[in-house]
This record gives structure tokens, sequence and C-alpha cells, in this order.
């Protein structure tokens, strides 16, 4: 027995030996890769089944990794569905920290900062969480004084016009972002676990019109939805579209060979996404499909079994919540969280609906652009459930896309022409329904409202709406059948409406439970162009 009892000393000496001189590490923490494009629908990979639309890195991540079939945007706009991302809340919970263009609060804690204070190092390139205003000096005391999105990577940029420029359209930015993935890659991880966020300005307006001649790309690839007409204008429209996606996907394509050539792959979980939907009329800043309903694919190859196609309801709100719990990470620091986890999900072997139990996605909006008098918002929200989606159209007096006609710069109550079209015809984006992004599709159905072929595209994007819309999205994917107050669709309006009204209540929605219902509107805006609206008949 002795030599045994010597061999087992020996044993254990050499274990502890071994635990002081690091032989037995613990387990390699993994990296985090975030991709986040800037305006773009579910529908829109070629991984999905788009024709026109190539994107071989993210089709690479949903083959290999799992496909999510239901992520939903925390807004259809870019700067609260950003505030629902980092902080686990819904936008409505945030502030102004959860309002485009206004203030961010320092109490309103992101996610990343959380993880790089357990060891993470942090990092982003392109577009951040924005647009919000971050401290501009002392003054502004309690706003948060760098972007919640993490410190910024973003200064090897194209130089116009030097061969080194390879942007396929002259309105691409300027910020190379593999490139800068590289330096904070080689010249600031240190090798030390990474959660970096690649933000691209893709595919968000500007284009540059008929950048897509320039490609291999034709008219008739493309998939248009039932809300716009067929024309060449719009086909065309769609294709620059495209060619940002593109020009995306490229840059994360980049990024993934370098993290397989180094090795570090297979231990960086790759998320792929988008802020929004498309940048078009009906989509962006509204709560239809093409609006909140993004792309949403995870691989990491070492834990989560890939080649899984998922259809549970994920929402922005989930991803705080899920990265901390990946990481190992404390949430003390942040306010409470209403998004849940689906690290479960991620785990799971299955495929289809793999947790039952969550059974609907919130989403919403209040103000998008300058574009309503006193600066007013269109509020919405938004229950989706696997097979409905309910908006609740808060405010249906005004107008969902922007009042239809503005006052004149510089005049005082001089009216520029409805719908923004001159005496000539043409249509001038600025003037008129601008919540909506100026855009060649936006100009044509406007400046051809009076034929009868196109009026339904621009009631569709532009008239006013019933305080509720109800959709069956099998039937009807591109939202055009509102169902709402018809008989026999009551019962599942009636769940719909209650399960929203317990979750905006449960979260202190404002514009349910108060005190000043109102607040949203008086938030101060302090980036993107200001303009002036006549007041509405019938305000008091």
């Amino acid at each position: 027995m002795k030599p045994i009892f010597l061999a087992s000393v020996t044993l254990v000496s050499v274990q502890l030996a071994g635990c002081g001189s690091q032989q037995f590490d613990e387990p390699k923490r993994p990296n985090i890769l975030f991709a986040i494009s800037d305006d773009q629908s579910f529908g829109h990979t070629s991984f999905s089944g788009s024709n026109f639309i190539n994107t071989p890195a993210f089709d690479r991540i949903a083959g290999e990794g799992i496909y999510f079939t239901n992520g939903f945007a925390g807004s259809p706009g870019c700067a609260p569905s950003r505030s629902a991302l980092v902080t686990g809340r819904y936008h409505w919970q945030n502030e102004q920290s959860g309002q485009h263009a206004s203030s961010w609060l320092k109490k309103h804690v992101p996610f990343i900062d959380l993880l790089d204070a357990n060891g993470y190092v942090t990092g982003r390139t392109g577009k951040g969480v924005s647009p919000f205003q971050y401290a501009r000096d002392e003054n502004d005391s309690l706003w948060r004084a760098t972007d919640a999105g993490g410190i910024a990577h973003s200064n090897i940029r194209y130089e116009p016009g030097t061969p080194g420029d390879e942007r396929t359209s002259d309105r691409i930015s300027l910020v190379n972002y593999f490139e800068n993935f590289k330096y904070f890659m080689e010249n600031v991880r240190d090798d030390k676990p990474f959660f970096f966020w690649y933000g691209a300005s893709e595919p968000h307006r500007a284009y540059e019109q008929d950048s897509w001649k320039r490609t291999d790309k034709s008219l008739i690839e493309v998939d248009l939805p039932g809300f716009f007409p067929d024309h060449e204008i719009v086909r065309g429209d769609m294709l620059d579209y495209a060619v940002e996606i593109e020009w995306f996907d490229l840059h994360l394509e980049r990024m993934l060979t370098y993290l397989e050539e180094i090795g570090e792959l297979d231990n960086t979980i790759v998320i792929v996404t988008s802020d929004n939907g498309m940048p078009f009329p009906r989509a962006k800043a509204n709560c239809y499909e093409y609006g909140i309903h993004v792309p949403l694919a995870i691989r990491f190859p070492e834990e989560y079994q890939g080649g899984r196609v998922v259809e549970d309801l994920v929402s922005f709100s989930d991803f705080a919540p899920t990265f901390l719990e990946i990481t190992q990470t404390s949430r003390e620091g942040m306010l409470p969280i209403s998004g849940k986890s689906f690290l479960h999900i991620l785990k799971s072997k299955e495929q289809g609906i793999v947790d039952e139990s969550k059974k609907y996605i919130f989403s919403g909006r209040e103000r998008h652009s300058s574009s309503r008098y006193l600066n007013w918002g269109y509020p919405q929200r938004a229950i989706r459930s696997q097979d409905y989606l309910l908006i609740w159209n808060i405010k249906p007096e005004r107008w969902p896309a922007g009042a239809p006609q503005r006052i004149k710069p510089g005049t005082e109550d001089e009216l520029l022409p409805i719908y923004g079209i001159d005496e000539n015809g043409v249509h001038h984006s600025d003037w008129a329904f601008t919540d909506i992004d100026a855009a060649p599709t936006k100009s044509f159905i406007i400046e051809n409202v009076e034929d009868e072929a196109v009026r339904p595209y621009f009631d569709w994007a532009h008239a006013r709406r019933p305080e509720f819309e109800l959709f069956d999205i099998k039937n009807d994917p591109y939202n055009l059948a509102n169902l709402a107050g018809q008989p026999a669709y009551a019962e599942v309006e009636d769940e719909l409406k209650e399960a929203l009204m317990q979750e905006l209540t449960k979260s202190g929605d404002p514009r349910v439970v108060g005190p000043d219902r109102e607040i949203f509107d008086s938030y101060i805006r302090y980036t993107g162009p200001m303009r002036e609206f006549p007041e509405p008949e019938g305000i008091q």
C-alpha cells in the first residue's frame, strides 16, 4: 500500500505544480464577431433564396451554423433598434437613449462595457450605436462619452480615385472594414478573447443610381415585393441596394478568411444580422415584415451544431442576455433586462421550433426623421407570433410616412407643393413624406400617383392607417390585407392585443402606463436635418 500512497502523493504534487505553471489552463473563452448591416430585410440573402443578391459569407455562416428564419429588430429604425440590442431592453424603456438622434444617457449601460470589464478586448469598425448625441463636453455630465458600440477602429480608409479604391459605388463608405478589423486583431487584441462589432454603413442610402450596371446583374432577376410596382426604375433601385449588401458581405468574407488563416475561426462565434429592414417605401420605419424582420445566422462549430434551420422567434432585446450568458458575464451594472437568452437554442441539436414557450416578439417605433409638426413621430407597437402580426398605430390621425407638405425653408408659412411634386412634375424627396429615405422608388411612386395602376402602391406607403392592423404572415407575406375587425379573426386579434398590452404594461411603456404619454415627442433631436411643417387641422 505504501508505494501506492507515495505514487498518489506524487501525482497530486505534479497536478498542483502543473496548475502553478499553467499546464492545465482553463477552457479558452470564445471570441465574438458581430456583423450588422444597415437596412437589410430578411429575404435579401442568397441563402434565403434571393435571385439577385449574392452573399457567400452570410451563406457560409447560415449553412455551417444556424439559420434563424425569425429574427426581428427592436425597431424598424436604426437608433432605437441598436439601443434594444445593446441594452436588452425595448427601446421605449430607454428614454431618449432609445430614440432616433437624441442623447445617450450614462445609465443605459451596453453589454459591451460588461464584456470589456470581464476580460474581453472590445472594439468596432464602421457604424456603432447611432445616430445618438454623445457627451460633447463636461456640461453633458449625464451623457455617455463614447459610442455604446465600443471604441472605433475606422482610421484605415479608401482614397477615392486611387488604384486601391475598389469600391463598387461612389456612395459606399470610405471605411475599409476588413483592414480595420485586421489592425484590431494585430495591434489591439493582445491574444485575449475579443468582441468585435463590424457595423457596415451599407446598404443604407444614398446609393449611386445604376451602380448595378457595372456588374453582371440584370433587371429580370429582381424579386419585387408585392407593395412595389413593377417598373425598371424600381428594379434598378433594388439592384443598387443589392450592390451595397454584397459590399457588406465581401468584407465579412475577408474577416472569416483571415480568422481561418490565423486559426481563430472555429473559436469565434460569428453572428450576422441587420438593424432593420430595407430603405424603401413601406419597409424601413414601418413595423411591417419588411421593416422589422431581418436576416440572422450564427456559427460556432465547437459548441453549436451547424446545418440547422431554427424557426424560434428571436428579438434584438434577446441579444444582450445571450452574449452575457455565453461569456459568463454578470448583468450587474445594467438596468433590468427585458429580453431572454436564447443560448439554450444555440446549444440544442434540434431544428424548427426548439422552445415553444416563447410565443411572441415585440417591436415598435416612435420618431424617425424630422417629418411632422413640432417634430412629432409616428408611434407604433407591434407583436409578432409565428403566424400573425398585429400593429397598434397609436396616433392614426398622423401621416405614417411624414406630412405630405412642409413649410418652405426661410419662410414662416409658405408651403412647398403637395407631395413634394414641383410644377414640372418632378418629385423632391425632402419636401414631403420624409420618413421615407430619398429613393428612385419613392419618387417614381409619388410622381405617378394619378396613374390608377400605381395609386395602390402610393396608398400602401403613404396613406393614413387604422389604429390596428392584423396580418396573416403565411398567406399575406407583404402585409397588404388588413384582417383587424373581421369577425373570423376576432379571437386572434383579441389574443394578440391582450398579450401586447400585458407586455407594454409590464415593461413600463409610457404610451400605456404614463405618467407622460407624449414624452417621446418631447426629446430633443441633436443630429440630422430639422424641418418645419404646418399645424395639422383639429389640433387643440
